[in-house]
């Protein structure tokens, strides 16, 4: 199927958010994540599903003062 990451065209095998997120590299990082301009929580992320078009967007937090 084809998703977008951060506005860039991706063809990924996973069903769900978190699959996703694993086979993108994401896998243990602390990051926030959203589907389609809805936030989606890190305990939610294994039920979300995917689908052809969806756009997932993913920030990782930053330090600094």
């Amino acid at each position: 199927m084809r998703v977008f990451v951060n506005g860039d065209q991706r063809d990924i095998e996973s069903a769900t958010l978190a699959l996703a997120l694993n086979a993108l590299g994401y896998g243990g990082k602390k990051i926030a994540t959203a589907v389609n301009g809805r936030f989606v929580p890190a305990p939610a992320r294994q039920t979300v599903k995917l689908a052809d078009g969806d756009k997932i967007e993913v920030v990782a937090p930053m330090q600094g003062g």
